[in-house]
Formats: structure tokens, C-alpha cells, sequence
């Protein structure tokens, strides 16, 4: 590394510095755009050299060296473009061997034999000289005001490349940093729609999927959750928000929570999803408007003949039972989806599930799933997927349906996927309430039974 003059070094040089590697322009690769510039220098002042150059602390580097083809730098020596940043006015050298600043700089007493240079400093906005646009020739000459006026205006367009290009790679930059805190955001309202750890219904067997749809979409509407109402008692919501992004996800958030709320009072599945209703259209001034929401809530109750669910929909795609003996059946009745009608009247099933049987909620990411011939997954499909693992233990279940759906659909789905489901282990007999005890601590002659009569 060469030693540079003292007298060279600006008193703001530590900042200019900085201001440098701020537009990262040393060591680039030529460009286009500088080197119209240059030619077009040396055209207009007929001379056979143009350059743009940046000092560096111990050299000087050229971005555009229009007649210069196998020079990129020299040192920061004194007279020319190290002596020109210096100064807030063009730096003119008529005849340079002639000239006592520029008499020991090695381009004028070598052989390069350079006589006439004239340098404009490129000035930051900020008031920081990079460096010069110069014109050089071997020969000397004079230069006139308009001559100046035209170098300066050529300097000004070398400046407003680099401002525009800074900023370019500041707003990439911004938004690169925005596209993080989205994509982490994004996660976090994400696992708020899904329960924190993988639920656990004691006595029963539970498996849960979620897949996000669309390559780079993290944040959908469909959401889930399980949730303890009594001793043997559970919630399971599942729905889908219309849409994808952050006010869908909210609507979902919001579905989710008001479940969770009204549960604690109301026990038909049909009156908690009307209030669920009546919270999303209440809900439509605060921003919410023009987006609704499906969802089937079911109720679980275990007894000594193994559980009893009470199924409402609103909008949904209807559960599925999954008997041992191979039977596959969609129960329930679709309705109207939620935060779009006053009264969507969802009516409430109620079934009996023994050893062996099996529930399964989901999400039309599932049946609307489409192959590259356009044909949807369906629930035809659904049924046959179901069919396959027909007994099998809860996880299979789980992945047989979206296997099946994902291998349909080209590996890809386009829409989110949520699906739960639950089914009563091969061995409950008459014990799920022994299981149950266990895990709660409490004595069987505690546990709350089934609110209303049993039927089929």
C-alpha cells in the first residue's frame, strides 16, 4: 500500500471514505452507462481520454477509462484527480509539464507524457467529493466557460447514476428488510391460528395436519384448534377464512377466540356458531367487511360406550365418519358460512362413535386440490383416500388423506390445508373414562357425563 501526501488527505477525509463505500462502486465491473458518459466527454472535447474515477484512501480506481483500455488504477499522486477532490471547482491543467502542481506527477514526468487535463469533482448531495470526471490529451489546450459548463453538466449525470443506483440498492435493501419482518410476522399470526403444541384428548386418539398453499403465501385462513370444555368434554373448530394475508388470518384469529368464548356458556355447537356470526358481522366496521368465514365445530363428549359427537357446520365441507367396518359417511349440513347473513341457521347431528371409528374434519384445500388436467380431488376421491386406511391408527388416517390429495394435485397445493382427526382407540370397550381419570386426576364418579341423552 502506497503512502499518500499528507498534504492530499482532505480534513473530512474519514467520512468521504465512508461516503465511498456507501455507493459500493470500487471494484465493479464496467458499465454501460458510465462509459457513454466518458465517450461522449472525449467527443465533445476532442480529446483522446475521458475517465470517471473514484479516490480510494491509497489509490485512485477507474469505474469508465475510455481510451485507457488496460489501465483500472494508478496511485493517489499529487496534481491531477487526488489534488481535484480537494477543491468544490473544476481542477484545469493547460499545459501540464509547464504547470508546478502537476511538474512530479508520474502520468506528466513518465512516459505517459500527459499536457492537458481538465477534472471536475463528483460531489455526494451531501457535500463529499468522490471523485473526478476528467478529459485528458497529450497535447496542451485551453478551455473555454461553456467547455466547463459542459463537463460539470456530464459530471452531474455520472452523480445522478450513482444517487439513482444508492437508491435502488437502498430500496431493494428496504424491502428486503420489510419482505423478513412480513415473512416473521406472518409466522407469528400464523401459529396464533393453531393450538401452541399438538393436542392430546385423553381416551382418544387425535392427529393434526396444517400445509400452507402457494409457494411463498405463509399466511392463510385456515386454522384449528382443540380445546377442553369439562373434565371429558371437548371443543374442535375448524374453518377457513376467505382469502389469504393478514386480514383473512385476523378473521381467523377472530373466529377461533370467539369459539373459544362462547363455549364457556353455550353448549349446542349450532348456538356458538351463531354467535360466532353475529361477532364477525359486528366486526365488518373495524375493517373485517367483505371477508367471510366456513367452519365446523364439533363437540366430544366421552362416555362408557366410547364418544358421542355433536357436529354444526357453517359453509363447510361436511365431516366425515370413518367406521371400522369400512363405511364412510359425510354428516351434517353444509349452511351458510359465517359474517355474511344475519341468520345462517346451522343445524346440529349428533353421533356415536365406537372402536375403531374415526371423525375427520378439513378444509377444502383437500377436495378443491387440482392436477394439471384442472379436475378437482373431490370428495369421491376423498372417500376412496379414506377407504384405503379404513382402521388404521390415527396418524395413517391423517397422512392418507393428504398424501393422497398432494400427490393428485402435482406435490403442490394451491390453497391452504387443515385437517383433524379423531377416533376412538380399537381397545376403549367400556374404559374411556378409566383413561380419562388417569390423565385428568380426577376420580371416574367426578368426571362429567354427557349433557343430554345419547342417540344415534
Amino acid at each position: 500500500m502506497s503512502t499518500v501526501a499528507e498534504s492530499l488527505i482532505p480534513p473530512n477525509e474519514a467520512a468521504r471514505i465512508d461516503v465511498v463505500r456507501r455507493y459500493e462502486i470500487l471494484d465493479t465491473p464496467p458499465d454501460g452507462a458510465f462509459d457513454r458518459i466518458t465517450s461522449l466527454a472525449a467527443r465533445l472535447f476532442d480529446v483522446p481520454i475521458a475517465i470517471v474515477s473514484v479516490v480510494d484512501t491509497d489509490r485512485i480506481w477507474f469505474k469508465s477509462h475510455h481510451g485507457l483500455p488496460d489501465v483500472s488504477e494508478i496511485g493517489r499522486d499529487a496534481g491531477l484527480c487526488a489534488s481535484a477532490i480537494l477543491e468544490d471547482r473544476p481542477r484545469i491543467v493547460n499545459d501540464a509539464i509547464r504547470d508546478p502542481r502537476t511538474l512530479a506527477n508520474p502520468l506528466v514526468a513518465g512516459s505517459f507524457g500527459l499536457r492537458f487535463y481538465a477534472g471536475v469533482p463528483l460531489t455526494t448531495h451531501d457535500g463529499y467529493n468522490l471523485g473526478t470526471l476528467c478529459v485528458i490529451d497529450y497535447e496542451p489546450r485551453e478551455v473555454t466557460a461553456d467547455n466547463l459548463t459542459t463537463l460539470q453538466d456530464l459530471a452531474a449525470l455520472v452523480m445522478d447514476e450513482l444517487e439513482l443506483r444508492l437508491a435502488g440498492r437502498r430500496t431493494i435493501a428496504r424491502e428486503e428488510r420489510l419482505r423478513h419482518e412480513a415473512e416473521e410476522l406472518a409466522e407469528a399470526l400464523q401459529a396464533s391460528l393453531l393450538p401452541p403444541l399438538s393436542p392430546e384428548l385423553p381416551g382418544m386418539e387425535i392427529a393434526t395436519r396444517y400445509l400452507a398453499g402457494e409457494q411463498g403465501l405463509k399466511v392463510g385462513g385456515d386454522f384449528f384448534d382443540v380445546f377442553r370444555l369439562a373434565s371429558n368434554d371437548w371443543g374442535i373448530v375448524l374453518g377457513d377464512a376467505c382469502g389469504k394475508g393478514a386480514r383473512p388470518a385476523s378473521l381467523a384469529a377472530l373466529v377461533r377466540w370467539t369459539v373459544r368464548a362462547s363455549s364457556v356458556r353455550l353448549f349446542k355447537p349450532s348456538e356458538i356458531l351463531c354467535e360466532v356470526n353475529a361477532a364477525l358481522l359486528a366486526n365488518n366496521e373495524a375493517g373485517l367487511d367483505g371477508h367471510f368465514c366456513s367452519a365446523a365445530f364439533a363437540r366430544l363428549e366421552l362416555d362408557t360406550c366410547g364418544a358421542w359427537l355433536t357436529l354444526s357446520t357453517a359453509g363447510h365441507p361436511l365431516p366425515v365418519l370413518v367406521r371400522r367396518n369400512g363405511t364412510v359417511e359425510f354428516r351434517g349440513r353444509t349452511g351458510l358460512p359465517l359474517g355474511m347473513f344475519d341468520a345462517i341457521e346451522p343445524v346440529d347431528e349428533r353421533v356415536g362413535l365406537g372402536p375403531g371409528d374415526a371423525v375427520v374434519l378439513y378444509t377444502d384445500g383437500i377436495t378443491e386440490a387440482r392436477d394439471d388436467a384442472g379436475r378437482t380431488f373431490g370428495e369421491h376421491r376423498l372417500v376412496a383416500a379414506l377407504q384405503e386406511v379404513t382402521g388404521a391408527p390415527v396418524e395413517a388416517i391423517a397422512d392418507g388423506i393428504v398424501e393422497s390429495a398432494r400427490r393428485f394435485s402435482g406435490e403442490q397445493f394451491t390453497d391452504d390445508v387443515a385437517v383433524v382427526v379423531v377416533r376412538v382407540p380399537d381397545d376403549a370397550g367400556a374404559e374411556p373414562l378409566a383413561r380419562v381419570s388417569a390423565a385428568t386426576g380426577l376420580p371416574v364418579d367426578q368426571l362429567q357425563l354427557p349433557g343430554y341423552p345419547h342417540g344415534a
